[in-house]
């Protein structure tokens, strides 16, 4: 089985702040890891290998920087990885970041994809279900179980109040929750072995088959922020104590009138 999964680094959450003149993440001097939807991802399909044989490829699209976090995933087992990298991705949107990583995946084959069910510096949760669409596969989201069977994956989806239970024919993609699988530690010889090994390297040039300029980066993203803020201080409430019910209620709705709410 060839399983691919994707990844993405992504801001340590603890020291993430936002540029107020750009509206983007400052990502300079800041920690970043793998994604950690990602990692159980990743985490399952090693499982998954161990289970049926085959192998486990790792890609991810962003700039140079990112190679540590394809070397912290071939040291925790992968088999091998991807870098997609060029000036012309940059500012992609998810639409954008969808279609060239769905443009390497068709030049890579694949029997079942893994991807994050969000990413910690986004969270849209749209990027793994618009790579399935480009490739005109079947797709199953928020999964919290995967097993295989013959030439298809069984997965449980967890839904808001309940759970289903899914066979998809591969291949397909799935993305995963963080419950999906525990990630193992890296290994110290793991960590040797990744850095002896070579990381593929891909721009706009080596997936010209797939992709024109016009596809990627800013040019290829619909999507446009407009203004983002960060949680602003507000002033304390106000505690009403020792009312009656309808003394209450007449303070909440003097209140809501007050703002023009009703």
């Amino acid at each position: 089985m060839k399983i691919v999964v994707c990844i993405k680094q992504v801001p340590s959450v603890e020291t993430v702040k936002l540029d107020p003149r750009t509206n983007t993440l400052i990502r300079t001097g800041v920690p970043s890891v793998i994604n950690p939807d990602d990692k159980a991802g990743l985490e399952a399909a090693l499982q998954l290998r161990q289970q049926v044989g085959g192998t486990v490829s790792v890609v991810t699209m962003g700039p140079a920087q990112a190679d540590v976090a394809l070397r912290e995933a071939m040291a925790m087992g992968a088999d091998d990885a991807y870098l997609l990298s060029d000036r012309a991705f940059a500012g992609a949107d998810t639409y954008a970041t969808a279609t060239v990583l769905a443009a390497a995946l068709r030049k890579m084959e694949f029997d079942l994809i893994i991807a994050g069910r969000q990413a910690t510096d986004g969270e849209t949760g749209q990027v793994g279900p618009q790579i399935a669409e480009r490739l005109g596969v079947p797709q199953v989201s928020y999964v919290e179980q995967l097993s295989a069977e013959g030439g298809n994956v069984v997965v449980r989806q967890s839904l808001e109040e309940q759970t289903r239970l899914l066979k998809l024919q591969m291949p397909c993609l799935i993305t995963a929750l963080p419950q999906l699988a525990e990630p193992r530690y890296m290994s110290t010889w793991g960590i040797v072995d990744a850095y002896d090994k070579a990381v593929t390297v891909w721009g706009l040039a080596d997936l010209q088959e797939e992709l024109s300029a016009d596809e990627v980066g800013l040019q290829g993203s619909p999507t446009r922020m407009l203004h983002t803020f960060g949680k602003q201080a507000k002033a304390a409430g106000t505690v009403c104590e020792d009312l009656s019910a309808d003394e209450a209620v007449s303070a909440i709705m003097e209140k809501l009138i007050q703002w023009h709410i009703i």
